[in-house]
């Protein structure tokens, strides 16, 4: 398994962390913190600092994913040159250099079609 596939799969793992950990948050102060009761900001274990640690870790799980995106750019192999296969250089030599002449038979001329 190369270094990409794994920050890859920790990629995944930290966007869906990340997502979970902002839907549990209500931007209006409910969410998670207010189902542990009241609204008392001093108790200990309580609304507090259940709206810090999730804070806290929507900002963690952020930069950490935003390092991670970085770290994967680093381990792509650069120097793997991959062939296109939409270009065949052999074809490209068999190309003629101009257009194949026309027969009068099969053309009309311009002006007898306009009628001048």
């Amino acid at each position: 398994m190369s270094a990409f596939t794994i920050f890859l799969i920790l990629i995944v793992i930290v966007a869906f962390l990340l997502v979970v950990v902002i839907m549990v948050q209500n931007p209006k102060g409910g969410g998670l913190s207010s189902s542990f009761g009241g609204g008392g900001t001093q108790q200990l274990g309580g609304v507090k600092k259940t709206s810090d640690f999730l804070d806290k870790s929507t900002w963690f799980l952020a930069t950490a994913l935003i390092l991670l995106i970085l770290a994967s750019n680093l381990t792509i192999d650069s120097g793997a040159v991959v062939e296109s296969k939409a270009y065949d250089e052999d074809d490209a030599t068999n190309v003629p250099a101009t257009l194949p002449q026309s027969t009068d038979d099969n053309t009309t001329n311009l002006n007898d079609s306009i009628g001048g």
